[in-house]
């Protein structure tokens, strides 16, 4: 039986007798048709009506086969193979009264290894609003991971829990929630309350959902959280954690208090990211000036800005966020140095005028994935709201930093020019062309006051379930003291704390991390 303390969705979820898993061929799936369904929420106050793919008389009991299995197919020492689930947009309404979505997942086994019964482990993105990795071949922690475990990759519900548009073809992916896709909700009220199903709590829903479905005897399996997929890790403990065996925790462990903890965050980062920017301009000094001189350009320019190749329109706050990879990652502050290097068009009539660059512009339209996996913006501050707004909080905090953050003002003063992090302002969706279109929405994501919990408390002092996490000192998307207060509530947990890694580190060095984390939970890594 469930925990008394899981919320009900989650109990409708569990005690829901799966269907058995079904191996179908793809080509045996029927067509879908557009309907419209009305999708009533738990008040039943109000009622909204959303386009979605259903079969004929799907309300009223046929469906999809909630689980169609693919063929294994190949890369360089592994073998894949595809699962979909039919799991539904809103569990509070229950499994049967809700509109349906996909979810895919992908699992990955060393060669020769398909029908041997090995113990599962999920892997949870970073993120929010950004899929699995593809693997190509055998490497990092996923060669380690498959050394003894069934790896599952699921793409989070951010990217691919989505509204059946037209016939399941049964080829490449799931149909993403993209810039494009998105616009089919010609309303920024039914777009802000379709969102708002896509948070840490329905993703632990559909883990669970595949879970019992999936693994034999619908038995427990190891999860691995990286950044934001950690803080789904931790959301699982709080309420599901009968469906957990251990849990590995990387660079994501989340502020859990009551209301909104955004303040609190960005509050604590700023300080980070200004130790991160005296670092990089420790590393190139020469960047002072080119920064300066970036800034100086753009603000003399028309309207304060220049035109992208994107259509979107580049200021010197907007310069600032190639911070938000820039300044994180391990091969970071390279990546920046050298796309300043390219900065100015060179001149070669003389007394023609200085130009910023084709080259650098490009450079700065596909540094982020904004439009690519807009949720990342529409979504991010939300996932640290529990019954409160997070109201721009990056904005409002940021201003109570503006001396030390003003980019036009800094330039002029002489002074180095600082980086933002990992956060979201208002003005983005205005100056970045993929999300202008989503504006009114983030707007009133923004003001949403009644989200519901993501983390028990008492669930969490009393964790049974076996975890590790590595925490990064320096990381400058997860605060380490932050961390420390979570972790501290944790019952039972063990942290391998590090200045070897930033937030990448395992992307960076996989098998190394992963290894540490399961030595420390089988016993191979001493206590102290």
């Amino acid at each position: 039986m469930p925990a008394l303390h899981a919320p009900p969705s989650l109990i409708r979820s569990l005690l829901y007798v799966p269907s058995p898993s079904l191996s179908l061929s793809l080509r045996t799936l029927p067509l879908f048709r557009v309907t419209k369904l009305r999708c009533f929420n738990c008040s039943q106050s109000s009622v909204r009506t959303v386009t979605a793919m259903s079969l004929p008389n799907a309300t009223s009991g046929d469906s999809l086969p909630d689980h169609v299995a693919g063929k294994w197919f190949s890369v360089p020492e592994l073998r894949l193979r595809d699962h979909r689930f039919t799991v539904p947009l809103d569990y509070s309404v229950g499994l049967q009264a809700s509109s349906k979505i996909s979810i895919f997942a992908r699992e990955v086994v060393s060669v020769g290894k398909e029908e041997q019964p090995l113990p599962y482990l999920l892997y949870l993105q970073g993120g929010p609003g950004f899929e699995a990795p593809r693997p190509t071949e055998a490497s990092g922690w996923i060669r380690k991971a498959c050394e003894e475990f069934r790896v599952i990759l699921m793409d989070q519900a951010w990217l691919y829990r989505h509204i059946f548009l037209q016939a399941f073809r049964g080829t490449g992916l799931s149909t993403p929630l993209t810039a494009s896709s998105m616009s089919q909700l010609k309303s920024e009220v039914d777009l802000a309350d379709y969102l708002k199903h896509f948070r840490a709590d329905n993703i632990v829903n559909d883990a669970e959902f595949i879970r019992v479905r999936l693994v034999p005897d619908a038995g427990p399996w190891t999860i691995l959280g990286q950044s934001f997929g950690g803080f789904c890790a931790v959301t699982y403990l709080s309420f599901a954690p009968q469906g957990l065996k251990q849990v590995l925790l990387t660079g994501g462990i989340p502020p859990i208090g009551n209301g909104c903890t955004a303040d609190a965050v960005y509050k604590a980062c700023f300080e980070q990211i200004i130790h991160q920017n005296e670092k990089y301009y420790q590393r190139y000094p020469q960047d002072i000036e080119v920064v300066r001189e970036v800034v100086n350009y753009l603000s003399k320019s028309e309207g304060g800005g220049v035109q992208l190749p994107s259509g979107g329109f580049l200021t010197p706050k907007g310069l600032q966020i190639l911070g938000l990879t820039g300044l994180g990652s391990s091969a970071g502050f390279e990546r920046l140095h050298y796309m300043f290097e390219r900065a100015w068009d060179p001149i070669i009539v003389p007394g023609a005028s200085k130009e910023i660059s084709y080259y650098f512009l490009d450079a700065f339209d596909k540094w982020s994935s904004f439009d690519t996996n807009p949720l990342y913006a529409l979504l991010h501050e939300s996932i640290y709201c529990q019954g409160g707004s997070s109201r721009w909080a990056a904005q409002r905090i940021r201003a109570e930093n503006e001396g030390k953050f003003d980019a036009v003002r800094a330039a002029k003063e002489g002074r180095p020019v600082f980086f933002t992090g990992e956060m979201i302002f208002p003005w983005m969706f205005d100056e970045i062309h993929a999300l202008r279109k989503f504006k009114g929405a983030a707007h009133i994501l923004a003001e949403k006051k009644d989200w519901p919990p993501l983390y028990d408390i008492t669930a969490l002092n009393n964790n049974k379930v076996p975890v590790a996490a590595a925490v990064y000192y320096e990381d400058m998307f997860v605060n380490f003291k932050l961390v420390m207060e979570t972790a501290s509530q944790i019952a039972g947990i063990r942290l391998w704390i590090t200045n070897e890694f930033m937030h990448s580190g395992l992307r960076d060095a996989g098998s190394q991390v992963f290894d540490h984390l399961m030595g420390m939970l089988d016993g191979k890594k001493p206590l102290f």
